[in-house]
């Protein structure tokens, strides 16, 4: 197996096409990389570094989104917004599509999607504004950001008006400069560029992370910390087996059998035959993880604060209990975080996946499903099978985010390390991975080279 993927890498430098996308893709990756290094001007860079390694401070919503960032932000570089503001443009306008008519007449029309991005574009620059105005005053005041244990200055500039303008200029411009390159990649490169370019980033902490997970039970010094040397087989074990389950069910789908009748379209005759309508059982991907983790840092950030404005009283210890019960790795966090993701799975179901369109069209095309009536009927039992499969792929959803929580709090392994057991950054990488590698096969296969596989292919687009 591992010869014939080898092999395969081998045969991708033979086709110039080929060869010359891998090779751009590659040399923009390398700039989006260059970016996350490079720092703003006037900002101390080092300090804040050390903070995080010095802390492990990967679980919080500023740690995650580091991650996203390929670690711009720890560093205060002109990508310190990495490229999540077109991301959550993207998502917003996917939303509001869904539910103004407005939106989702001009996404039908000719000439209306190539609209709809120029709007992404125009509110990133919006919330590039805004997150890079938060990213500045947390670093103009980092004790409020923080904590009190950091007692580092990172603001140089002693113009505040000029400071902020500067940052959020820059932190802009850094951002939109990554939309282009991930659109160059799009266009010129393999690949989803955008994509890639989260992925990138998530990709750079992989060494470190092999080296946290390879000295909590080999160390420099020969003796082995708090764990068992012998947990080092079952945690290499389960990161395999949730790797396998994250490619099984990325890929997984339920094919619907579609059958279509002879038809007369002008003078032309088009013969009938049997097709297969693919429902993927994780259809909402890793947006339900994305959305339910957002939410919960909201009252991991309001009860304690309130704990701290009001000092005594039933008020006082109903916050802290609240505060405890949102705790990350706590009960009330895990079972709120799992309600979570079950709902938003079904919510963006709910949002994307049109099953009255998908019955109108078939019924256009004379397209019937065997069995069932066409119309309302077709549109009922669309509703029902994915419904199904939706709550297959959410309990998965489920468990592949709460692995790495469990692994940090509860086996106290370091977060950086525990979160390529599960959550969003193996959900992420896993797919883009996938994806890319179905482009590179199509383009193998339409050359008449093998793919990654001697039997059977990636499922994909061909």
């Amino acid at each position: 197996m591992f010869r014939n993927i080898f092999n395969t890498f081998a045969n991708c430098f033979k086709i110039p096409e080929l060869k010359s996308r891998i090779l751009f893709t590659v040399g923009i990756l390398a700039v989006v990389r260059l970016i996350s290094w490079i720092g703003i001007p006037g900002l101390n860079h080092t300090a804040l570094a050390m903070y995080f390694d010095q802390s492990q401070g990967g679980g919080g919503l500023m740690g995650i989104y580091n991650r996203f960032a390929g670690g711009g932000y720890e560093r205060c570089s002109i990508g310190a917004l990495g490229i999540m503001p077109y991301i959550s443009a993207t998502i917003i306008l996917q939303l509001m599509t869904a539910v103004i008519p407005r939106l989702s007449k001009l996404a039908r029309e000719e000439g209306g999607r190539a609209q709809i991005i120029k709007l992404g574009r125009y509110l990133t620059v919006l919330l590039c504004i805004g997150q890079g105005f938060w990213f500045a005053l947390g670093w103009e005041n980092p004790q409020k950001q923080f904590g009190s244990t950091f007692q580092s200055q990172l603001v140089l500039i002693e113009n505040p008006y000029w400071y902020f303008f500067q940052t959020i200029l820059i932190m802009t411009t850094g951002t939109m400069l990554l939309v282009w390159l991930g659109e160059q990649i799009t266009e010129r490169g393999i690949g989803n560029g955008v994509s890639l370019v989260i992925t990138i980033g998530i990709v750079a902490s992989f060494p470190a992370a092999g080296q946290g997970f390879k000295d909590m039970y080999f160390p420099a010094g020969g003796n082995a910390q708090h764990h068992l040397q012998g947990d080092f087989i079952l945690l290499l074990g389960l990161l395999i087996l949730v790797i396998g389950g994250i490619i099984a069910v990325t890929q997984a789908q339920r094919k619907i059998p579609v059958q279509y009748a002879s038809r007369m379209v002008g003078q032309k005759m088009y013969q009938g035959g049997t097709n297969f309508m693919p429902l993927r059982v994780n259809y909402s991907g890793v947006m339900p993880v994305i959305f339910a983790s957002s939410i919960l840092m909201v009252p991991q950030w309001i009860f304690p604060l309130l704990v701290t404005q009001i000092k005594t009283g039933p008020l006082h210890d109903m916050f802290i209990t609240l505060s405890g019960w949102f705790a990350t790795g706590n009960v009330g966090y895990l079972a709120s975080y799992a309600l979570m993701i079950l709902f938003f799975s079904y919510f963006w179901v709910a949002t994307q996946f049109n099953e009255i369109q998908i019955a109108d069209d078939l019924k256009k095309n004379g397209g019937y499903i065997p069995g069932v009536r066409p119309g309302q009927g077709t549109s009922d039992y669309l509703h029902r099978a994915m419904s199904r499969i939706t709550l297959a792929g959410a309990i998965f959803l489920v468990i592949i985010a709460v692995i790495p929580i469990i692994l940090a709090r509860k086996l106290n392994i370091d977060y950086n390390v525990a979160q390529f057991f599960g959550g969003t950054s193996m959900l992420i990488t896993v797919g883009v991975l996938l994806d890319t590698m179905r482009q590179v096969e199509s383009h193998l296969m339409m050359r008449h080279y093998d793919g990654f596989l001697k039997k059977g292919r990636l499922r994909g687009r061909f």
